[in-house]
This record gives C-alpha cells, structure tokens and sequence, in this order.
C-alpha cells in the first residue's frame, strides 16, 4: 500500500500588521494582514489577499486570490469567497486570466456560511448568514437571502 502525500498546514511569506491574533492550524501564504486583525483556525487565506485593519475572520472561512477586505470588518464562520465562475464550463483549471477579483469595504460583516462570488461590496454593509452575493453592492444597508437582495438601508 501507498503512504499518502501529506501537507502540513503552515504561515509562507505574509505580511502583518502590529497586534494580530492567530489560531492554529491554518494555511496563509503571500498575504497581507493589517493590524489589530483576529484569524481564527482552520482558515486559508491564499496569496494576494489583502485584509485591512481591525478585520476579524471567524473560522472554518477561505478567502481566495484576488480578494481585498477593508478595515474594520467581519467574516462569519464557513465564509466561502470564490473567484472562478466557470465562465468556460467548468474550473479554469489554471487559468488564472479567467478568475476575477473582489473588493469588500469597509465595515462590512459577512455572516456565517455566505458565499461570495467575485464582486464589490461598498462601506457599510451587513451580509446575512447563509447569503449568495452574486451582484455588486453599491449601497450600504442589511443584504440576505440567496441571491442576496437589499433588505433595508
């Protein structure tokens, strides 16, 4: 019988802030973290991922390449950010000129199990638990549901 090929979780070439707090394990590479930041466990944040100020990131959440969050923000438990649409019918499969970006203001929660495809959200925003966010938003106020719809300002 065969071993398996085995992979440690570990921290490779990021950059942070002053005050961050992380909780073991989690994987985080070519990163960047602001200050006064809280990573909870079995996190990943992938390379060139930038988290502002003051952001707190729950666990069990993935934050793929290509995503900027802003200072003072919340990312709820199992939080999946997504960055390849399947815009040729299935993965890019490494192609990374068909993946697209995502730009999260700031304060800004995302709750617990949300999904967010590759879009912006502006300042001042509440995302419920269990959102699909599908579309930009542009406006601040409280957005829930799957797709995520305006509930009130």
């Amino acid at each position: 019988m065969n071993e398996p090929i085995r992979f440690q979780s570990k921290i490779i070439d990021v950059q942070f802030g002053e005050n961050v707090k992380i909780v073991e394990p989690l994987n985080m590479y070519g990163c960047s973290i602001g200050s006064n930041c809280f990573i909870g466990p079995f996190v990943e944040i992938q390379k060139d991922v930038t988290i502002g100020n003051n952001t707190k990131i729950q666990s069990h959440s993935f934050i793929c390449e290509l995503v900027t969050v802003g200072n003072d923000c919340f990312i709820g438990h199992g939080v999946m950010f997504i960055n390849d649409l399947f815009s040729g019918g299935g993965p890019a499969r490494g192609d990374k000129s068909k993946w697209k970006s995502t730009v999260i203001g700031n304060n800004v929660s995302i709750g617990s199990n949300a999904t967010i495809l590759p879009i912006t959200i502006c300042d001042n925003v509440v995302v419920g638990a269990g959102a699909v966010v599908t579309k930009n938003i542009t406006e601040p106020g409280i957005y829930a549901g799957n797709p995520a719809k305006k509930l009130k300002s």
